[in-house]
C-alpha cells in the first residue's frame, strides 16, 4: 500500500482552460506557457495534451525546451528569457526554437551567428516592470537592427510584461499599455503582451500572440474574480487521506510548538502531507481543507511529512477518509488553490510549482 498523497492532474480541465483563453482572444494566437515543468503539472504530459490545439509553447530556458524536444514535441517553442550565453544559439538553431531578445548582448550574439534558417524573435521592451527588456527609448533602434538581419531573424514581434494587470486599479497597466501601443503603431509591429490576467481582463492588449500561463492550470490570477475567471477549472488536485485520529480533551496542544490548543473536546485527524511534499509550512490554523468533500481546517503547524486537521464537526470522518488540500474532491466539492494561498501568505504559483517530485502525479 503506497503512501496516499498524490497530485491528480485533470487533462480535460487543462484543455478547457486553454480553449477559454482562445475564446477570449479569437483574433490572437495563444502560446501555452509550460515553464517550471508546466507550473508543477508535468511539462511533457501537458504539452502532449495541448499539441493538437496550441500553435506554440513557451518555456523559460533552453533546458526546458530540450526536455520537450527529446520527448518528441514538435510544436514551436519560445524561450521567454532568450539565451543565457551566445553558445546556446547552436541549440536554438538545431531545435528550431524561437527566442526573446531583451538586451544588447543577445542582439549582438544573434547578429554574429549564422543560423541554418532565420530564428523567430520577440523583442522585449521594458514598459515599466523593470526586470528585462530594452528601455523604450532604445527599443526602436533595436527593432531596426533586427529588421536589417533577414538572413538571421524572422517573424519579429514586440513583447513586454505588465506589472499590475491582475489588479482592479488599472492606472499603471494603462500607462504601460499606452506606451507599448504607441511604440507598436510607430514601428508597425505585431505584439505579444497578454499574460493570464491580461487575457482574462484586458482585451485591448490582446495582440498577434498572447501567452496564457497560470490560468491554463485553473488558478484565477485576478485580484477580484470575474464571471470569466470563474469559468476556469482546477487542473491539479492535491489529494491524501486521514492516516490517524486523536481524541483530545480541552486545552491540549497540537503539533510543533503547541501553536494550536483545543478549545474543548476535539477530534484531530493526521494527514499524509507536509512541507517535505511542498505543502506550505506557513499555513496558519484555519487554512481550509476538504475531508470527504466537507470543509474543515488545519489545526497546528505543518510538519515535514504530516499535517493535522480538525475533525470535531465531522464525526463520520476516520482513517482512510479523503483529504483534498486543494482542487476537486471525489465528492464534488472544490477548494481553490488561490484560497489556500491566501492563508499561506503566498500565491497559487508558489503552491503549484512547489509540489515536490516525491508526490506522484496521476493523469486522467
Amino acid at each position: 500500500m503506497a503512501r496516499p498523497l498524490t497530485a491528480d492532474i485533470d487533462l480535460n480541465a487543462l484543455r478547457h482552460n486553454y480553449q477559454l483563453a482562445c475564446e477570449l482572444a479569437p483574433d490572437s494566437r495563444s502560446v501555452a506557457v509550460l515553464k517550471a515543468d508546466a507550473y508543477g503539472h508535468g511539462a511533457v504530459v501537458c504539452a502532449r495534451t495541448l499539441e493538437d490545439l496550441a500553435p506554440a509553447f513557451a518555456v523559460a530556458a533552453i533546458e526546458e525546451a530540450v526536455v520537450l524536444r527529446e520527448a518528441g514535441i514538435k510544436v514551436p517553442i519560445v524561450l521567454l528569457e532568450g539565451i543565457f550565453s551566445a553558445d546556446e544559439l547552436e541549440t536554438v538553431d538545431a531545435l528550431g526554437l524561437s527566442m526573446a531578445i531583451h538586451s544588447d548582448w543577445q542582439l549582438q550574439a544573434v547578429q554574429d551567428f549564422s543560423p541554418r534558417k532565420p530564428i523567430p524573435v520577440w523583442l522585449k521592451v521594458d514598459s515599466g516592470m523593470h526586470r528585462l527588456g530594452f528601455h523604450p527609448e532604445h527599443a526602436e533602434q533595436a527593432w531596426k537592427r533586427l529588421q536589417s538581419l533577414p538572413d538571421k531573424v524572422t517573424d519579429v514581434h514586440l513583447m513586454s510584461h505588465f506589472a499590475t494587470a491582475d489588479m482592479t486599479d488599472d492606472r499603471y497597466f494603462l500607462s504601460q499599455f499606452n506606451l507599448l501601443q504607441e511604440l507598436a503603431e510607430r514601428l508597425d509591429a505585431p505584439t505579444c503582451l497578454a499574460n493570464s490576467p491580461t487575457v482574462l481582463a484586458h482585451s485591448e492588449a490582446h495582440g498577434a500572440w498572447n501567452r496564457p500561463g497560470v490560468m491554463l492550470y485553473g488558478s484565477d490570477p485576478l485580484e477580484l474574480s470575474s464571471d470569466t475567471s470563474r469559468r476556469l477549472q482546477p487542473v491539479m488536485s492535491l489529494r491524501s487521506e486521514i492516516i490517524a485520529v486523536r481524541e483530545l480533551g480541552k486545552g491540549e496542544p497540537v503539533g510543533y510548538g503547541g501553536r494550536y490548543v483545543t478549545q474543548g473536546p476535539a477530534r484531530i485527524g493526521v494527514v499524509a502531507c507536509g512541507y517535505g511534499d511542498g505543502y506550505d509550512r506557513h499555513a496558519v490554523d484555519g487554512t481550509p481543507v476538504l475531508v470527504d468533500g466537507r470543509r474543515t481546517a488545519i489545526a497546528g503547524k505543518v510538519s515535514m511529512d504530516m499535517l493535522t486537521v480538525d475533525l470535531s464537526d465531522l464525526p463520520e470522518a476516520d482513517i482512510g477518509s479523503e483529504v483534498v488540500l486543494w482542487g476537486k474532491s471525489r465528492h464534488g466539492a472544490v477548494l481553490s488553490v488561490d484560497e489556500v494561498a491566501t492563508y499561506c501568505d503566498t500565491i497559487s504559483y508558489t503552491l503549484l510549482t512547489g509540489v515536490l517530485p516525491r508526490v506522484p502525479r496521476r493523469y486522467r
